[in-house]
């Protein structure tokens, strides 16, 4: 069975990745398995900047195969904003709500027809002795003026997605898991997994 360190430290994220894993005989390793580990800090300009550098970094440190994603919301209207700070939008300690409120602040006097935004995910996979790789998903969508349904996590509850006429809060799991940015992302890293030799 391959190990695989998913470097994270978002429980949301962690789960959907391990949910989707979890028939692939892999085993997933956590960050909280490895305290010794400082923080990666996320300093890229892109998404994948910051994914393969947590990538990296951390099987450099561990010796293991490491997954590591960064993903976000990027808003037209706020020209890709929040982007790479889509976790931070509101500051450095700010939540799951103090973000939601900015977007809703910034996005007011932002015409209907023009709330279009994407979910973006990058994942960076680093295997001993060979090249990182990466994985892309995207899934568009529009920033609603309150939030609407209470799964999921980060924005969901303000991403509408037209083609299911609900919010990504209001998707059931495994709906979610299948059409998400970081769902896309992941099948392909499943399905280089499945036909890699390592």
């Amino acid at each position: 069975m391959m190990e695989l360190v998913v470097a994270t430290r978002n429980p949301g994220k962690l789960k959907e990745i391990c949910r989707l894993l979890e028939a692939k005989n892999v085993k997933i390793l956590t960050l909280d398995g490895f305290p010794e580990i400082p923080e990666v800090e996320e300093d890229g300009a892109t998404f994948a900047a910051n994914a393969v550098k947590k990538a990296e970094t951390i099987a450099r440190a561990t010796g293991l195969p490491c997954l590591a994603d960064d993903s976000g919301l990027v808003v037209a209207a706020l020209q890709g904003r929040p982007g790479v700070h889509s976790a931070r939008f509101a500051g450095v300690e700010a939540d799951d709500r103090a973000n939601n409120c900015k977007l809703l602040d910034e996005m007011a006097l932002v015409p209907e027809q023009q709330r279009q935004a994407a979910f973006c995910c990058v994942m960076a996979l680093s295997l001993p002795g060979q090249p990182t790789r990466l994985f892309e998903g995207k899934v568009e969508g529009l920033i609603l003026t309150q939030g609407q349904g209470d799964g999921g996590f980060g924005y969901d509850p303000l991403f509408w997605l037209p083609a299911f006429n609900c919010t990504m809060a209001e998707l059931p799991v495994d709906i979610k898991n299948r059409i998400s940015h970081r769902g896309q992302a992941l099948r392909q890293v499943v399905e280089y997994l499945c036909v890699s030799q390592f």
